[in-house]
């Protein structure tokens, strides 16, 4: 459950309800398919944007009920089943396709409509599953997934800076007197450090938001929110241990940090 890509994502999980396996695998395969097609590889924009589009087309058929292509008509099921809403799958859409077209994001509140269309629709998704979609649940799920989504920024900037993307606000670059060129060179002087101690306190505050709602959701389905909530955290701390230098030092987690998120997780 690395905070990394699609990974954080709670793909059948034993800790899942076995009725509700099958319909998070559709949704996930739905979202890391179409985030491939804007991430992976080397297509021309304009060859990922018309495959995007294919995924468009189906997820408003469905909403149509039509019946999709095969390669969607497992999650066409799944909509009907649970009677999930289209509108976060056309939100996923239109992230992948900015993330195609827009590489810098000016500031803060820029970067958090991103997420509010990458990575919210996601637990928008799951609440809907568990049948818990109350304003409060939902404003506690939009922090999460957001901080998820800042966290796993903070963590892959080498990753992104190959794909000629910057996901650190250009307004907090000049703020702390950090240039791309920090980037470029991994330079991890003392206005790096300060900089990324601000996205990291930004991150932990805005996780620690949303943290009740892993305690509003009973089961296995809180335990599971519990532990992907610590994953965050344990990231955040990793970021802090290695002195921010997320060039050398990835964070990623292995087994003895399992062991402390699943006492915290169960603690909670």
């Amino acid at each position: 459950m690395a905070v990394d890509h699609y990974e954080n994502f709670p793909v059948a999980s034993l800790l899942l309800p076995k009725h509700l396996r099958k319909a998070v695998t559709d949704i996930y395969r739905f979202a890391r398919g179409a985030d491939d097609l804007a991430d992976e590889g080397d297509a021309p924009s304009a060859e990922r944007l018309a495959a995007l589009q294919i995924y468009r087309d189906a997820i408003l058929t469905i909403s149509e009920g039509r019946t999709p292509a095969a390669l969607f008509q497992p999650l066409a099921q799944t909509i009907a089943q649970h009677a999930l809403p289209v509108a976060p799958f056309l939100d996923l859409l239109s992230a992948f396709d900015q993330d195609i077209a827009q590489t810098r994001y000016e500031d803060y509140f820029s970067l958090l409509d991103y997420c509010k269309r990458s990575a919210n629709p996601v637990g928008t998704l799951m609440l809907h599953l568990y049948e818990k979609t109350d304003a409060v649940s939902m404003a506690q799920s939009d922090s999460i997934c957001s901080a998820l989504q800042l966290i796993n920024f903070l963590q892959d900037v080498a990753i992104d800076w190959k794909k000629e993307r910057v996901y650190l606000p250009q307004e907090d670059l000049r703020r702390f007197g950090v240039s791309e060129r920090h980037i470029a060179l991994a330079q991890t002087d003392a206005a790096w450090c300060a900089l990324m101690q601000f996205q990291v306190d930004r991150a932990r505050g805005l996780l620690n938001s949303g943290r009740p709602l892993g305690r509003t959701l009973t089961g296995r389905i809180g335990l599971e929110l519990r532990l992907i909530i610590e994953g965050g955290l344990r990231i955040l701390d990793k970021i802090e241990n290695v002195r921010f230098d997320v060039f050398r030092h990835r964070p990623t987690l292995h087994a003895h940090d399992w062991a402390l998120m699943c006492w915290r997780a169960l603690r909670a």
